[in-house]
Protein backbone atom coordinates (compact mmCIF):
# COMPACT_ATOMS: atom_id res chain seq x y z
CA UNK A 1 0.00 0.00 0.00
CA UNK A 2 1.75 2.98 -0.81
CA UNK A 3 -1.44 5.30 -0.73
CA UNK A 4 0.32 5.87 3.26
CA UNK A 5 3.86 6.74 2.05
CA UNK A 6 1.67 9.56 -0.72
CA UNK A 7 0.03 10.72 2.34
CA UNK A 8 2.86 10.96 4.53
CA UNK A 9 4.83 13.31 2.13
CA UNK A 10 1.51 15.21 1.41
CA UNK A 11 1.16 15.78 4.91
CA UNK A 12 4.93 17.51 4.74
CA UNK A 13 3.96 19.57 1.88
CA UNK A 14 1.18 21.07 3.21
CA UNK A 15 2.79 21.23 6.55
CA UNK A 16 5.78 23.70 4.66
CA UNK A 17 3.38 25.63 2.92
CA UNK A 18 1.19 26.31 6.75
CA UNK A 19 4.22 27.26 7.93
CA UNK A 20 4.97 29.50 5.27
CA UNK A 21 1.70 31.17 5.38
CA UNK A 22 1.83 31.38 9.43
CA UNK A 23 -1.35 28.95 8.99
CA UNK A 24 -2.32 27.11 12.47
CA UNK A 25 -5.29 25.06 11.69
CA UNK A 26 -6.13 23.22 8.72
CA UNK A 27 -9.90 22.16 8.02
CA UNK A 28 -10.12 20.39 4.64
CA UNK A 29 -7.09 19.21 2.27
CA UNK A 30 -9.07 18.10 -0.77
CA UNK A 31 -6.65 15.82 -3.78
CA UNK A 32 -7.76 15.21 -7.09
CA UNK A 33 -7.32 11.83 -8.10
CA UNK A 34 -7.40 10.42 -11.94
CA UNK A 35 -9.20 7.09 -12.33
CA UNK A 36 -6.33 5.94 -13.79
CA UNK A 37 -3.65 7.14 -11.36
CA UNK A 38 -2.26 4.68 -9.13
CA UNK A 39 -3.35 5.69 -6.03
CA UNK A 40 -6.94 4.29 -4.97
CA UNK A 41 -8.86 7.19 -3.08
CA UNK A 42 -11.06 4.37 -0.89
CA UNK A 43 -7.60 3.61 0.65
CA UNK A 44 -6.29 7.13 0.68
CA UNK A 45 -9.42 7.80 3.06
CA UNK A 46 -9.05 5.02 4.77
CA UNK A 47 -5.38 6.07 5.73
CA UNK A 48 -5.44 9.58 5.70
CA UNK A 49 -6.36 9.53 9.94
CA UNK A 50 -2.94 7.49 10.39
CA UNK A 51 -0.91 9.58 8.11
CA UNK A 52 -1.95 13.45 9.96
CA UNK A 53 -1.85 12.07 13.53
CA UNK A 54 0.39 14.53 15.27
CA UNK A 55 0.90 17.11 12.71
CA UNK A 56 -1.49 20.28 11.69
CA UNK A 57 -3.95 18.24 9.73
CA UNK A 58 -4.53 16.41 12.51
CA UNK A 59 -8.36 17.40 12.90
CA UNK A 60 -8.67 17.99 9.53
CA UNK A 61 -10.85 16.38 6.78
CA UNK A 62 -9.81 14.70 3.56
CA UNK A 63 -12.02 15.48 0.54
CA UNK A 64 -11.28 13.64 -2.54
CA UNK A 65 -12.49 14.46 -6.31
CA UNK A 66 -11.76 12.08 -8.96
CA UNK A 67 -11.00 13.00 -12.63
CA UNK A 68 -12.79 10.84 -15.31
CA UNK A 69 -10.14 8.87 -17.53
CA UNK A 70 -11.25 10.41 -20.62
CA UNK A 71 -9.88 9.64 -24.23
CA UNK A 72 -10.52 11.64 -27.79
CA UNK A 73 -10.86 9.29 -30.80
CA UNK A 74 -8.39 9.30 -32.96
CA UNK A 75 -10.47 8.27 -35.85
CA UNK A 76 -13.71 10.06 -35.14
CA UNK A 77 -12.77 12.81 -32.34
CA UNK A 78 -15.20 11.77 -29.74
CA UNK A 79 -14.69 12.04 -26.47
CA UNK A 80 -15.61 9.14 -24.03
CA UNK A 81 -14.88 7.44 -20.88
CA UNK A 82 -12.07 5.01 -21.50
CA UNK A 83 -13.40 2.88 -18.22
CA UNK A 84 -16.56 2.88 -19.16
CA UNK A 85 -16.08 1.61 -22.34
CA UNK A 86 -13.43 -0.48 -21.71
CA UNK A 87 -10.81 1.27 -24.20
CA UNK A 88 -12.91 1.08 -26.90
CA UNK A 89 -15.05 4.64 -28.77
CA UNK A 90 -18.93 4.09 -27.88
CA UNK A 91 -19.38 5.82 -31.63
CA UNK A 92 -16.82 4.28 -34.26
CA UNK A 93 -15.48 0.95 -32.26
CA UNK A 94 -11.84 2.07 -32.70
CA UNK A 95 -9.48 1.41 -29.87
CA UNK A 96 -7.26 4.62 -31.05
CA UNK A 97 -7.66 7.09 -28.32
CA UNK A 98 -5.55 10.15 -26.98
CA UNK A 99 -5.59 10.28 -23.22
CA UNK A 100 -7.20 13.03 -22.01
CA UNK A 101 -7.28 12.92 -18.25
CA UNK A 102 -7.12 10.70 -15.46
CA UNK A 103 -3.98 9.96 -14.67
CA UNK A 104 -4.02 13.01 -12.27
CA UNK A 105 -2.85 13.35 -8.91
CA UNK A 106 -2.70 16.93 -6.77
CA UNK A 107 -3.56 18.67 -4.15
CA UNK A 108 -6.14 20.52 -5.24
CA UNK A 109 -7.14 23.01 -2.22
CA UNK A 110 -6.50 23.45 1.22
CA UNK A 111 -9.10 24.99 3.46
CA UNK A 112 -7.70 26.97 6.59
CA UNK A 113 -8.57 28.85 9.36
Amino acid sequence: MHELSVLFEIVKQVELVAKKNEVEHIETLILQIGELSSMIPHYMKKLYPAAIEGTILADSRLEIEVIPANGLCKDCRQVFNLIKEKGTCPTCQSKSFELLSGKEFMIKEILCS
